[in-house]
C-alpha cells in the first residue's frame, strides 16, 4: 500500500505517518520497499496505526509509545503495571476535573459580579462577617 492509501484508511495525514516512521514508532517490517525505494507498506500497518492512535487518544504520550515499542516486547505483568498506571492517571484527572467543576459550581451559587474587579467580591455578595475581614 502507498502512503496515501494508508492515511486515507486509517484517517491521518501523510506528514504523522512519516513522523511516526521518523520517530521509530512505525518499525520496519510494516515499511517494504520497491525496486525504485518508495515505500509499500505492509497490510498490517493499518492495524498497527490503529492502536497507535487508540493509546493517544487514552492519554500515552509518543514517548511512552515508543518505549513499548522499542522494549520490543513486554511481559504480561509490565503491560498490566503500565495500563493501571494509565488507569490511575485518569481517575485523577476525572477527580480534578470533578472537583473545579464543584467549585464553578460554589461560585454560581455565591453570585459573585465582577463589578468590583474580577475575583473581587461585591459588598452584597459577601455575608457580613466576611465584609469585615475583607474590608477592615
Amino acid at each position: 500500500m502507498k502512503i496515501s492509501e494508508v492515511a486515507k484508511i486509517v484517517d491521518l495525514p501523510i506528514s504523522t505517518i512519516r513522523y511516526y516512521e521518523k520517530m521509530g514508532i512505525i518499525t520496519d517490517e510494516y515499511i517494504l520497499r520497491e525496486e525504485n525505494n518508495y515505500r509499500n507498506y505492509d497490510v498490517g500497518i493499518i492495524h498497527h496505526l490503529g492502536v497507535i492512535k487508540n493509546c493517544l487518544a487514552v492519554g500515552f504520550s509518543i514517548n511512552d509509545i515508543k518505549s513499548m515499542i522499542t522494549a520490543n516486547g513486554i511481559s504480561k505483568e509490565e503491560q498490566t503495571r503500565i495500563l493501571k498506571d494509565k488507569i490511575s492517571e485518569i481517575e485523577a484527572a476525572q477527580k480534578n476535573l470533578e472537583n473545579s467543576k464543584q467549585y464553578l459550581y460554589d461560585l454560581l451559587e455565591l453570585e459573585i459580579t465582577c463589578e468590583d474587579g474580577f475575583g473581587k467580591a461585591s459588598q452584597v455578595a459577601c455575608p457580613p462577617a466576611q465584609r469585615s475581614e475583607r474590608h477592615p
